[in-house]
């Protein structure tokens, strides 16, 4: 008897990463079906998100490999565990990552919950990231060749459960290479310029779409030596770090927010002492391998997607069982604004351990 495909469900965007990691699957000689998620679609009018036109573009890539697709809706929990997520962090003052809860919730839980209606036993995503099995049977995760795409910053939060059904294929290959495997095999898609940011804020203003959804309470801006210098619209619409003008003074640059008291901290010094920080605590700690490693230990850390990794020393803070959901990040030297609600990933060499959330 002939061996039954194995059948991988592929989350299709429109853009030509998870097209190619299509391809590369079919190739490969799996059951390939491409899946394209509908997650949000803008009620104020302010964004533009081309759902439509990715949900054609990905449609149009199925039908030149020849494999099934389809499109579900993921909007009412996508609003309920992402957005409305985002939205109660931002009124707290603190800066959130939404595409590392999309990541965690809704395109590692449900689109996988999803899949296995299909009868699916792999998904798989366009990830720059690479996964390896080590002798021990524990499933590790890499930062991805092309370390100008790399995205292991944003998977830090996902179990070995998931990965044992989970495929990254392009992982291994540079940015350049997967437009040319797109070129040589014809998909439509090969030159599509890549997409920024979260879908739903596009390239309107941040602080405008916001404002349809977090009423303005302005409090006082107060510079680090205690002078009040102006108004602020809302805790909400700042993050710690951002330059802005105040009142057509500055720039200044927001060293502290404190959502209690409806008060922003800032200082007109680009470099000043109070806008770095040696250390946080991190909360809501995952570890790729289900545990912890032996801590304390000598990391590498990234306090948001785009910095270099930092030196740094990770301790336990309360309990030190293998279930260590909060530590003590101390690094070799100061970081510029480390910003609450942010994620903090930790690396040994390439290899991404795990992370958690900033909570100074």
């Amino acid at each position: 008897m002939t061996e039954k495909k194995k059948k991988v469900i592929v989350a299709m965007s429109g853009g030509v990463d998870s097209s190619v990691a299509a391809l590369l699957l079919k190739k490969q000689n799996y059951d390939v079906i491409g899946i394209y998620m509908k997650n949000w679609s803008d009620p104020t009018g302010l964004t533009h998100c081309p759902w439509e036109e990715d949900m054609r573009d990905a449609q149009a890539v199925c039908q030149k490999l020849n494999i099934p697709f389809y499109t579900i809706s993921l909007e009412k929990e996508y609003k309920k565990v992402v957005f409305d997520y985002m939205i109660t962090e931002y009124k707290a003052g603190r800066t959130p990552n939404p595409d590392i809860m999309c990541n965690k919730k809704i395109k590692f839980d449900l689109f996988l919950k999803k899949a296995k209606t299909f009868g699916a036993d792999f998904i798989a995503t366009g990830h720059y990231i690479r996964k390896n099995k080590a002798k021990n049977g524990l499933l590790k995760l890499y930062e991805a060749k092309d370390k100008n795409k790399d995205q292991s910053y944003f998977l830090y939060v996902l179990t070995q459960k998931q990965l044992a059904q989970c495929f990254f294929p392009i992982g291994d290959y540079a940015k350049s290479q997967v437009r040319e495997i797109a070129k040589k095999a014809g998909l439509p898609n090969w030159q599509k310029k890549d997409s920024q940011g979260l879908c739903f804020i596009g390239q309107v203003d941040f602080r405008k779409f916001l404002a349809k959804w977090i009423k303005t309470k302005p409090g006082q801006l107060i510079t680090t030596d205690g002078k009040v210098i102006g108004k602020h619209k809302g805790v909400a619409f700042y993050t710690v770090g951002q330059k802005a003008g105040i009142g057509g003074r500055g720039p200044y640059y927001v060293t502290k927010i404190n959502a209690k008291l409806n008060v922003i901290y800032v200082t007109n010094k680009k470099n000043d002492p109070t806008l770095f920080g040696r250390g946080l605590i991190a909360k809501e700690v995952n570890w790729i391998a289900g545990h912890s490693p032996k801590l304390p230990a000598k990391i590498q850390a990234k306090i948001r997607y785009r910095t270099a990794d930092a030196s740094a020393i990770i301790k336990p803070v309360g309990r030190s069982d293998l279930q260590i959901r909060q530590v003590k990040v101390s690094f070799t030297r100061p970081q510029r604004a480390i910003t609450p609600g942010q994620s903090v990933v930790f690396y040994q060499n390439e290899e991404m351990l795990g992370g958690g959330i900033i909570n100074l």
